[in-house]
């Protein structure tokens, strides 16, 4: 059996082992070959050479992960361990130029994940980008954070958020209280997303100012949206005609970013989804691009993932 050294430099152990050492019990749970010993800021560990060799790999991507975001919970810590070697979200260099925003509170917003990056990279390429995924993959939080740095970065003059009110009939009649009221419940994920990023005087007067407008889809109709940053969520939820209003909105200096989840529709059970028809549609039409996240991205509790994964596998039988 094998024993290796390794020191902790330039971090806090306290704070990279986790309360209870809870870090290092995951460790020891994904590398149940090794004997891992914790004292101080030293890890000793005792194994087969080949095994060790992958260990040190694993941790120095955590060490890299934890220097970058000041944390490391255990869904990072899941998701670094159980990663392709070659995956990007673990092997490239992470570094200032990855920051979108720094919102309120000094807080730094950046895409966590590889498929979170490659939004970044396909909307810097694409004026129009669909992101389908499962729930808490953070593709709606990316895409408002896109569409803030566009607009502190003078790319564009507004921003608009925009999504089916209620499911895809947008019927708000039965709801109780003024339009505001009655859609802020359905917009409330938006308004979480912004005020991360924006601190809350000022976001209160870019809405007076509408220079960012949230409103549900059938607003669109109607509009050309030129200068616009505009995020369409939940666009499993539009229907044929509704997909196609909205995308003919597009007007010059624009860019569109369409999110959604396929296995979150709440249309009729014969009616079929925009978003699913659009993904056909416009696949191949250059200044077009598509990315799908997976339960890989989820950056919520750890638990969403095996959430995720327990149901692909019941609805996929």
């Amino acid at each position: 059996m094998n024993e290796r050294i390794i020191e902790l430099t330039e971090i806090n152990p306290k704070d990279f082992f986790g309360t209870q050492n809870s870090t290092i019990e995951q460790l020891k749970k994904y590398f149940p070959k090794i004997k891992i010993v914790a004292r101080g800021s030293k890890l000793k560990i005792y194994g087969e050479s080949d095994i060790l060799d992958d260990f040190e790999i694993r941790l120095e991507r955590l060490i890299k992960y934890f220097n970058t975001y000041n944390k490391l919970d255990d869904n990072s810590i899941e998701r670094i361990l159980t990663s392709n070697g070659n995956d990007e979200k673990t092997t490239a260099a992470i570094n200032a130029k990855e920051v979108l925003v720094h919102g309120v509170g000094g807080r730094l917003i950046k895409p966590q994940t590889a498929n979170q990056r490659k939004m970044v990279a396909l909307m810097n390429k694409n004026d129009m980008l669909f992101a389908v995924g499962p729930a808490g993959t953070g593709k709606t939080y990316t895409a408002v954070a896109l569409a803030v740095k566009a607009l502190k970065e003078k790319e564009v003059r507004r921003i608009i958020l925009t999504r089916p009110a209620v499911e895809s009939g947008e019927n708000l009649g039965f709801l109780p209280g003024d339009l505001k009221e009655k859609l802020d419940p359905y917009m409330q994920p938006l308004y979480d997303a912004l005020r991360d990023m924006i601190p809350h005087e000022r976001l209160e007067s870019h809405i007076e100012k509408g220079v960012i407008q949230i409103a549900p889809l059938a607003f669109m109709r109607g509009r050309t949206l030129d200068n616009a940053f505009v995020i369409l969520d939940e666009a499993q939820n539009t229907t044929h005609n509704q997909m196609k209003m909205f995308l003919t909105r597009m007007g010059k200096s624009a860019k569109f970013i369409i999110t959604g989840d396929p296995g979150q529709i709440d249309l009729p059970r014969k009616q079929v989804s925009g978003l699913k028809e659009s993904l056909l549609a416009l696949k191949d039409i250059e200044g077009i691009a598509q990315v799908f996240l997976d339960d890989k991205d989820v950056v919520r509790h750890r638990l969403v993932r095996k959430i995720i994964s327990a149901y692909k596998s019941i609805e996929t039988e």
